[in-house]
């Protein structure tokens, strides 16, 4: 289910780890029964923070790029899950359509689109990528600097499918978070699998569902391990229609910030941590990790303010209010070659395929790492691939490190996979 990887860190949180060891039958049997009832996402990565004293998800991609920075060893785990996947959900499928995002120059991103179609290509499909740019007129090669290239089309749209010229598929995969909005191209698709669905693009799904969802999860989990739910989850609130250059939406804004931190501090002092609690603010759709804020104190946000005001025509910019999540701040322990790191976790259906630590030497404890500077780290297998080592002492060994990181991954895919039931808008409604 789990691939063991080597982690940067064996530190505390060791109590925590010794519970889901100790635990490790009722867990799987626990997940078992939840994807007996529910749909795991096509594909996703989560990323996790490890504070020494609690572990928790802060992030869930639902469209994951970064699939090059996969070690080759992890490619045959991504296979399996690849051929599970699409078995479930066209067996006979022969032709996999995959759309990239519209941002198709940049090496990095093609590079991952590239890996994607390795992965599909060993899962036994004919694999080929349509592009939404209006640019892309014809089929057009793109060179990459490892060499290797790749050929991006048009798509061509009939009344009821979508494919290429000579090219009809069973299953489009996006990897595309239309974030700009759902193109009117993908539409109406009644004939293929579109995966993932619409509705689970920035367009439509928030971040606040998503917490919402994963609380839920963390508090039956936290029964089923017989821990405090908070050592694994977030705490989060949600406020509308918040405008920095204007100032609307500060005053629910500022009310929950000192409400969080209030929390947090409460928490802090319960399990005697001797850390200075902070919130992140962020956009509550959307995932390039832009425009995240990390606040200490609510006097923070008035000076924000006045700041976002004093840029020029900041005002008159037309920027609509946002909608922000106000998300409990989670440390990181976590470090790689004294940089701040934290671990990424990739899943495809309801397995773990790999991950890698994202790397940011610029960046502070708390502070988010996906930003300019962040650099990636794959992780290796450890030397031997062991299962879980009951015996060992907690914090000594990797794969059980690795192995923690894994469920609480899944746990977020768990939340991803009840955040699209709830938002799916032609589910069937039972009176």
């Amino acid at each position: 289910m789990v691939p063991h990887l080597i982690t940067a860190l064996t530190g505390p949180i060791n109590e925590l780890e010794q519970r889901i060891l100790d635990t490790t039958p009722a867990i799987e049997r626990w997940f078992r029964l939840e994807w007996m009832e529910h749909t795991p996402p096509f594909y996703s990565s989560v990323d996790v923070r490890n504070a020494g004293f609690k572990l928790a998800p802060v992030d869930t991609n639902l469209f994951p790029g970064g699939w090059d920075h996969l070690t080759t060893q992890m490619l045959p785990l991504a296979v399996q899950a690849a051929m599970a996947a699409i078995e479930k959900i066209c067996p006979e499928a022969r032709n996999l359509l995959v759309v990239p995002e519209h941002n198709t120059r940049n090496p990095s991103y093609l590079a991952n689109v590239l890996q994607l179609k390795q992965i599909f290509h060993q899962a036994g499909l004919n694999v080929r990528f349509g592009s939404l740019s209006p640019d892309i007129k014809e089929p057009t090669k793109v060179e990459l600097p490892s060499g290797e290239s790749l050929v991006l089309e048009p798509l061509i749209r009939t009344d009821r499918r979508l494919g290429l010229k000579n090219f009809d598929p069973c299953t489009i995969l996006l990897n595309n978070d239309l974030s700009a909005g759902i193109p009117g191209m993908l539409e109406d698709l009644h004939e293929q699998y579109l995966l993932p669905p619409l509705h689970a693009g920035w367009s439509v799904r928030r971040k606040s569902n998503h917490f919402k969802a994963y609380e839920e999860i963390s508090k039956r989990f936290g029964k089923l391990l017989g821990i405090d739910p908070w050592l694994i989850n977030p705490m989060f609130a949600h406020c509308g229609g918040v405008s920095f250059a204007d100032g609307q939406g500060m005053e629910c804004l500022t009310t929950h910030v000192d409400a969080l931190l209030s929390r947090i501090k409460r928490k802090y002092k319960e399990y005697g941590i001797n850390e200075k609690p902070f919130v992140m603010l962020k956009p509550d759709n959307g995932s390039s990790g832009q425009g995240v804020i990390t606040v200490h104190d609510a006097k923070e946000l008035e000076a924000l303010g006045r700041k976002t005001k004093a840029k020029p025509g900041a005002a008159r910019d037309g920027t609509p209010a946002a909608d922000m999540l106000i998300q409990e701040g989670v440390l990181t322990n976590e470090r790689i070659e004294g940089a701040v790191a934290e671990p990424v976790v990739y899943m495809m259906d309801r397995y773990v395929v790999g991950g890698f630590y994202r790397v940011n030497a610029e960046r502070g404890v708390d502070e988010n790492l996906n930003a300019p500077g962040a650099r990636y780290e794959p992780l290796a297998f450890s030397d031997n691939g062991r299962l879980p080592q009951n015996g060992q002492k907690p914090g000594s060994s990797a794969p059980n490190r690795f192995y923690m990181y894994g469920v609480v991954a899944r746990l977020a895919m768990l939340a991803a996979s009840y955040e699209l039931e709830a938002t799916d808008p032609d589910a069937e409604v039972y009176d």
